[in-house]
């Protein structure tokens, strides 16, 4: 499942974060890169132990936590720090699936990444190439959002950056362990969530809400893995 969660930042905060960050020390791409990642990646990181980058994952996590429709769509039990990096000069990431396992330095900190997630930091006409490639059953889905919006998408999915040819392109990246593990079930829920949200808006007094309601909560309790 594939999910475009618009305004996760205002173009104020985009901007203030850009401000913030655009400065700071960015280092390759690859300290934060697998062994498959490894070959195929060309782009740089905003170094992660910088205040800077702690700043502004904080400011995206604040505004997750408030976001319906990515809790939603996620259900999310632990979220990774989110990273920064930036592409420019016809840098690209080829084609991987990024590592189940995504361990935090330093720490005890560790998730199981089902989901990943890119918010765009840049205007999608400041920069030519970058598109984020995802490919699914269905085909390959092309993805170049506007800044402050964000795709979320499974982490099993082959996926690559095309290159920046012209401009700059900044983003965020991250993942996140979700509490139902399987993309199939937290689909259904997401579609019947999405479904229960809507009759209530149009009909908040219907007798089905609660029944729904009560059907949405007793599946996520058997699915749930926490």
């Amino acid at each position: 499942m594939l999910v475009r969660i618009p305004d996760v930042l205002s173009k104020t905060q985009v901007s203030e974060m850009r401000h913030l960050i655009d400065g700071a020390n960015w280092v390759d791409g690859n300290v934060t890169s697998g062994s498959q990642a490894a070959l195929a990646k060309q782009n740089e990181q905003l170094a992660g132990d910088t205040l800077q980058a702690q700043q502004a994952g904080n400011i995206i996590l604040d505004a997750l936590q408030t976001n319906p429709l990515f809790i939603s769509a996620a259900l999310p039990h632990k979220v990774y720090p989110p990273l920064f990096n930036r592409y420019a000069g016809g840098q690209n990431f080829g084609n991987h699936v990024d590592n189940s396992i995504r361990p935090l330095p330093n720490s005890d900190f560790r998730i199981r990444t089902d989901l990943s997630a890119t918010l765009f930091l840049a205007e999608p006409d400041s920069y030519d190439g970058g598109e984020l490639i995802i490919d699914d059953t269905y085909g390959s889905h092309s993805i170049k959002l506007d800044a402050g919006d964000m795709i979320l998408y499974p982490s099993t999915s082959l996926h690559r950056v095309t290159p920046v040819t012209r401009g700059v392109r900044v983003a965020s990246f991250f993942w996140l362990q979700s509490m139902v593990r399987d993309d199939g079930q937290r689909t259904l829920l997401f579609d019947m969530d999405r479904s229960i949200q809507a009759l209530t808006a149009s009909n908040p007094d219907h007798p089905s809400i609660v029944q729904l309601t009560g059907v949405y909560h007793n599946l996520v309790r058997r699915w749930a893995t926490v």
